[in-house]
């Protein structure tokens, strides 16, 4: 009985290796590293696949291993049938995180939507994945760089013939491509949280409205109380004064944490837009 309980283990863990693996791929003048997670499939099947695009903590906990919501993000995508990708924008460049920094060195629409574009060709040139059904999603940072990166007058479309599929943007800041004619290229999902005060809902809302008004297919979901990272599954809601925040008064601090009404709603959502457009 415990060999044989032994071996399962051994088998469970083999089996999580081969469905988490790290990758490097081609990036803008530099090579990108990822994390990969493959959905089990047919032989000679070809399934949706998925960018995530982390915030400016970056992707990665202190132990290596990408933080517990990254992780649970792209494992429920991998339980869905997509191969999903989390990018490391932040890593190959030789930063960790860029809150804490007024001056970002990593920008979502001038580096980031490229990095989106190289992980769309990489993905798009796989055997196992429909080159017609990639899409992309992002936190914060990440969500801007979505926004960017489905723009349809974005110079990283230029870099692949590839194409998402659709896109959503989790907490983005949106006063930026406001000020713009913003149309996005493909279907665009935005969630956001009432209470934000890092990137305010309102902005997003202004954005996703005008868009439509272009004629551009833009949904937005704000949700009553949420705040800055509101899907997260653990910590507490908290001020982090040392981030530089551009919607606050001292250009400093904002307050971050999970929502679990909001979550649940979030990832139920999300996961349907996705299933909608795949």
């Amino acid at each position: 009985m415990e060999r044989m309980l032994a071996l399962l283990l051994i088998f469970a863990a083999a089996s999580a290796g081969a469905a988490r693996t790290e990758v490097r791929f081609p990036g803008p003048g530099i090579e990108l590293v990822g994390r990969l997670y493959l959905p089990e499939v047919k032989p000679g099947e070809r399934a949706p696949a998925i960018v995530l695009m982390h915030g400016c903590s970056g992707m990665w906990a202190r132990n290596g291993e990408p933080t517990r919501n990254h992780d649970a993000w792209a494992e429920h995508f991998r339980k869905h049938g997509f191969v999903a990708l989390l990018v490391d924008s932040f890593g190959p460049r030789g930063q960790k995180e860029i809150c804490t920094q007024k001056v970002r060195p990593v920008l979502p629409g001038r580096d980031r939507a490229r990095d989106a574009y190289s992980a769309l060709a990489w993905l798009a040139s796989r055997d196992d994945v429909d080159p017609k059904s990639v899409h992309v999603m992002g936190w914060s940072n990440g969500g801007s760089t979505v926004l960017n990166a489905v723009s349809a007058t974005t110079p990283a479309r230029k870099t692949t013939d590839a194409r998402f599929r659709s896109a959503v943007a989790f907490y983005p800041g949106c006063a930026p491509l406001g000020r713009t004619a913003y149309v996005p290229s493909v279907p665009l999902l935005i969630q956001a949280g009432a209470a934000d005060d890092w990137t305010p809902a309102k902005a997003c809302e202004a954005l996703a409205e005008a868009a439509r008004g272009r004629g551009a297919d833009v949904q937005i979901d704000v949700y009553p109380g949420a705040h800055h990272a509101f899907d997260g599954a653990e910590g507490q809601v908290r001020l982090r004064p040392n981030v530089s925040n551009p919607a606050s008064p001292t250009g400093w601090g904002a307050t971050v944490g999970p929502n679990p009404e909001a979550r649940e709603k979030a990832w139920r959502r999300t996961t349907e837009f996705l299933e909608a457009h795949r």
